[in-house]
């Protein structure tokens, strides 16, 4: 699958390029208390294993803005602050080294304060997010519109967008969230035909771990598929973890990003003799910190499994007690069932040994 992806313009988030064709970055976000500096700290660092790329920080009040400064110290990714309704805690944020701020200027006071947060994200060359939510649009727009529509949202977000560019700011970055997928995707594709600022993609308040993940799937990848966006977070009532595993795994099926593991295993049927639930549960949870694009089969059926995943990196296929060992389709190898997982892992190992080493020699 071939996405020609629709140009917006450039800014960075600390290290990390948004727009002008860079990749598709994944974000998440801390649901620690901010103002408990080390447990924050221990979550970011859980995000940058999982492949977190920017990760965004609740701003509740003044302690929470202040304990930035440590958490910014020791993330070894980008900070978004999350503001909301006080200037004061913006600008604290951005004095405590954040990287970004998502707010919404017209609900952080007077001009005067919208001004005095421009000036200094625009010192700091720290980017700013409008992030519009249906659940929580200005009530003029819900009275004009009667309801939260895509019309409505993309109003919403053209006026604070009109709030920075007054103050001759444009390092700015936008999303549109809304907690079902019609309306997600429409509010993308009118927006993206209004604006060239680059633009967050997610579904809000999607839902648990699979529901959420399907949902957000659905939402996403809709609007990925036609060219549109260039950030993403998919949001879970789940450890946020979970977001990247879901993140990833949204772009590596559209062909955008390949990283990490992709598991190719079968529903199961009549036809399969040996634990394959259990089997697959534990090469995914085997697999959940590596890094290197790879594609994993766990197969059921010794007749139709190494066939059915040829385009597989490695994997193995049951029979009655037993298994093969296959790799790109070809058998390497019959191990009992006790044995199968060991010998598929310890051949993962050498396939990661030389992708290793292919890389360091390049």
């Amino acid at each position: 699958m071939s996405i020609k992806r629709k140009y917006s313009r450039r800014i960075n988030v600390g290290s990390v390029p948004v727009g002008d064709l860079a990749p598709i970055s994944v974000q998440s976000m801390t649901n620690t208390d901010t103002r408990d500096a080390m447990a924050t700290i221990k979550q970011i660092k859980r995000l940058e294993k999982a492949g977190c790329e920017i990760v965004r920080c609740g701003v509740p009040d003044m302690t929470a803005a202040v304990a930035l400064g440590k958490i910014t110290q020791k993330s070894g990714i980008p900070v978004i602050a999350d503001i909301h309704f006080d200037y004061k805690l913006a600008l604290e944020a951005i004095e405590q080294g954040v990287h970004g701020l998502r707010i919404n200027p017209g609900n952080i006071g007077s001009s005067v304060k919208v001004r005095e947060v421009v000036k200094s994200a625009s010192e700091r060359k720290i980017p700013i997010r409008i992030g519009v939510n249906a659940g929580s649009l200005e009530k003029h727009l819900l009275e004009r519109y009667g309801a939260p529509t895509p019309e409505a949202m993309v109003e919403s977000a053209l006026v604070h967008v009109a709030m920075l560019e007054r103050e001759n700011f444009f390092d700015i970055k936008i999303s549109l969230k809304a907690s079902d997928v019609g309306r997600t995707v429409e509010s993308y594709t009118l927006l993206a035909d209004r604006v060239d600022y680059p633009l967050h993609v997610g579904v809000t308040e999607a839902g648990t771990l699979l529901p959420g993940a399907i949902k957000s799937a659905l939402g996403i990848g809709l609007v990925l598929s036609r060219g549109i966006g260039d950030t993403i977070r998919v949001s879970l009532t789940a450890p946020p973890e979970k977001e990247i595993t879901a993140a990833y795994s949204i772009l590596r099926s559209l062909g955008i990003r390949d990283r990490g593991v992709e598991i190719i295993s079968c529903p199961t049927c009549s036809r399969t003799e040996i634990d394959l639930i259990g089997l697959a549960k534990k090469v995914e949870k085997a697999m959940a910190n590596v890094i290197i694009p790879l594609k994993v089969a766990v197969m059921g059926c010794v007749v139709n499994g190494p066939g059915e995943a040829r385009e597989a990196d490695i994997g193995i296929a049951g029979g009655k007690g037993r298994g093969i060992l296959f790799k790109k389709g070809q058998k390497i190898g019959t191990y009992d069932e006790g044995d199968l997982l060991g010998a598929l892992l310890a051949e993962i190992d050498n396939i990661i040994r030389e992708k290793n080493c292919l890389m360091a020699g390049q």
